[in-house]
């Protein structure tokens, strides 16, 4: 059978590349997720650490969220292994991953910047990578990368 073209007055269908192929767009998520990932490791490491020790970490005194390094311990720990899971549901394309990887990045961000006097260093580099994944995954397309 042979094609007909449109009636004359109709738009053609663009034929350039589209926006979800934006290569910047969906290195960014993929790179959010991996970062997710990195971090909800570094995270259960630093929890891991701070349940293992309690003289793993500085103790601080007269500061205003002073919680036991145990108690950080555990909220680090089970922050981490979520945003893990969130970063590796990003890489896979799952719908649900955008809005709870926004908002477990903003979450965390609020933990570490809790946590910098205990460890300066790790929690800004930490603060940094959420900053970064919360940029990513809402200006980008998500679409599987994996």
């Amino acid at each position: 059978m042979a094609q007909t073209a449109p009636p004359p007055g109709t738009p053609s269908p663009p034929t350039g590349p589209r926006p979800e192929d934006n290569p910047w767009a969906t290195g960014g998520i993929m790179f959010a997720g991996v970062l997710l990932m990195v971090d909800g490791v570094l995270g259960a490491i630093k929890g891991i650490a701070g349940i293992a020790s309690d003289d793993v970490y500085t103790r601080i005194n007269n500061y205003v969220f002073k919680f036991n390094v145990t108690t950080w311990g555990w909220i680090h720990l089970i922050l981490g292994i979520v945003i893990a899971i969130v970063g590796w549901g990003i890489l896979r394309g799952f719908g649900w991953a955008r809005g709870v990887g926004v908002g477990l990045a903003a979450l965390n961000m609020i933990a570490n910047f809790m946590w910098l006097p205990y460890q300066p260093i790790w929690a800004v580099v930490s603060l940094a990578i959420d900053t970064f994944v919360i940029w990513a995954l809402c200006t980008g397309r998500l679409k599987p990368v994996v």
